[in-house]
């Protein structure tokens, strides 16, 4: 029997059970970016929410069909194409990659479908030929909107009345729409632009159409889960959620719907102006500059350690030079590639009142760094597991340390995630599994030697099913304990050469017997900030903390 998992569901308002509309099959819908800029820290919490919700649904034991999708034609990629003076293909191409390369450094599995807009215009077409059909759009000069009076329960989604979204709501230099609410199902061609036949004349899809036609050819009318960034709720998803039961009726579409937070930067509100936080947003928020500082998978284990829901912060400290000027509550300029909710810090932290030049100063990210340390412990333990279950023949059959506990650490961590995906709990119980590992490791707790043996057994089949759950720690330790020290001593300023050198010192003392040298190398290197290790395997080392 399959286990219960209960989401937040955005529509109702309240935790639901997750009953698949076919029995043990959960088909599910993200939503992907539009490729036109460099990712940034925002956009990868829902890449990672999602892929987290896909493998543990699979692992426990349910079949997932998981569709995100790539927005491959859009105004941003147009106006940011001729900005660059390329085709939009090819901008959306270029940048389509660096998607995919960013969702597998954060260690995303790939989706079952990642439908690009262009290769569903038929679908679409034939979706607003639908709606026109049965009197919810109408065509206007060649666009084609919604109409938003005739759908009852607009506005549903996102718990907002409609005389209120009336009342913010206007019609922009060039619609052609009915009433300030109605959208664009169909924009008509302009000059230059890319388009496709339609019965309303040539022309490219609106923004909110594509996710329904996409969801309805490759899920069906009705499916289980849609999934996306809370910036999204409106008007993307009410939009969404409206031409799709338009067309189809009341009940289909999504079943349920599940949001996840911002990333909040520092404290402050974006808005669009200023050069120096767009200087601060490709130094301190560009995913590609914080994979290089810390590595896919320690924004992988910073994001999940806040649950979904729950928005995160992401602090920026910087070094202050004396005499640095930049001027605070800077804001980002229009183009910025900037996710929705990300915010701009009004000071840096280092000097009371400082003001920081972000361009020059030393930036660090406390948040990654603590991530980082935390992932680098577990990838330890699991080195040192290794190190110990390499001697000796395995245990066998028989009892293990924590065979009485009910649930254990690892039943612990799929219950949590079952209930509304809670990865906070989930890798505060993957810690209570490594600590007990580094308890027996470090011979703190009783127990007679073959029992040890088959505990630490045990532990290792559980962590390794524990990091496929999570999407963490599946890389074989001494690489990612490689590249973390590599990332740490070009920090720090180590010459690993130097330290590679002394090292060799030290073994060739320690063959000699001259344990007072070996030592003396040991202290040397402390002194350049390096710990060495020595281990069954051999001697490692890493960069002091």
């Amino acid at each position: 029997m399959l286990p219960t998992i209960r989401i937040t569901d955005t529509l109702s308002r309240r935790k639901v059970e997750l009953s698949p509309i076919e029995p043990g099959h959960v088909r599910m819908y993200a939503c992907g970016p539009t490729v036109y800029g460099h990712l940034h820290l925002g956009n990868a919490r829902p890449l990672v929410t999602y892929d987290l919700v896909s493998r543990h649904l699979r692992a426990r034991g349910y079949r997932v069909t998981y569709v995100r999708n790539i927005t491959d034609v859009d105004d941003k990629i147009i106006r940011r194409a001729a900005e660059l003076g390329e085709s939009p293909a090819a901008l959306t191409e270029r940048f389509a990659q660096i998607f995919q390369d960013s969702a597998r450094a954060l260690g995303c599995a790939e989706p079952d479908h990642e439908p690009r807009v262009t290769a569903y215009i038929p679908e679409i077409v034939q979706l607003i030929e639908q709606l026109v059909a049965r009197d919810v759009a109408y065509a206007s000069e060649g666009d084609v909107y919604f109409a938003v009076d005739r759908f009852a329960d607009y506005g549903g989604l996102s718990h907002q009345p409609l005389d209120e979204l009336q009342a913010g709501a206007r019609v922009l230099l060039g619609e052609k729409k009915r009433a300030p609410l109605d959208f664009a199902l169909w924009k008509a061609a302009k000059p230059g632009e890319p388009s496709w036949p339609s019965p309303w004349g040539a022309g490219r899809p609106g923004w909110h159409i594509e996710c329904s036609a996409m969801a309805e050819k490759l899920l069906g009318e009705s499916f289980d889960l849609h999934g996306g960034g809370v910036d999204l709720v409106f008007p993307h998803h009410e939009n969404e959620r409206a031409q799709s039961q338009g067309a189809h009726g009341a009940g289909t579409f999504a079943r349920v719907w599940m949001h996840n937070g911002f990333v909040n930067f520092n404290g402050g509100k974006i808005s669009k102006s200023d050069e120096a936080a767009k200087v601060l947003f490709e130094r301190a928020f560009r995913l590609s500059v914080l994979f290089e500082r810390h590595g896919g998978e320690t924004l992988r284990w910073f994001l999940l350690a806040s649950s979904y829901g729950s928005p995160i912060s992401f602090e920026v400290s910087a070094e202050v030079s004396e005499g640095a000027e930049v001027s605070k509550g800077a804001e980002v300029p229009e183009g910025a590639e900037v996710p929705e909710g990300a915010e701009v810090p009004e000071g840096a932290e280092g000097s009371e009142g400082a003001e920081v030049d972000y361009a020059t100063a030393r930036l660090r990210f406390p948040g990654l760094e603590e991530a980082e340390r935390r992932c680098a412990y577990a990838y330890e333990t699991l080195a040192r597991l290794a190190d110990q279950l390499a001697v000796g023949k395995p245990a066998g059959d028989g009892p293990t340390l924590d065979a009485g506990e009910a649930p254990g650490w690892l039943e612990r961590l799929r219950l949590s995630l079952d209930d509304d995906f809670n990865s906070a709990q989930a890798f505060a119980c993957l810690g209570e599994g490594l600590a007990l590992a580094n308890r027996l490791l470090d011979g703190k707790a009783d127990a007679p030697k073959d029992v040890k043996r088959r505990s630490l057994e045990r532990l290792a089949r559980e962590l390794a099913v524990a990091g496929q759950i999570l999407g963490v720690l599946m890389e074989a330790p001494s690489t990612w304990l490689a590249a973390h020290r590599a990332r740490r001593s070009q920090a720090r300023g180590i010459d690993v050469a130097a330290v590679e050198a002394h090292l060799l010192t030290r073994t060739e003392a320690r063959k000699a017997k001259d344990f007072a040298a070996a030592d003396r190398v040991r202290e040397a290197l402390r002194a350049l900030g390096v710990d060495i290790m020595d281990g069954p395997q051999g001697t490692t080392w890493k960069v002091l903390e």
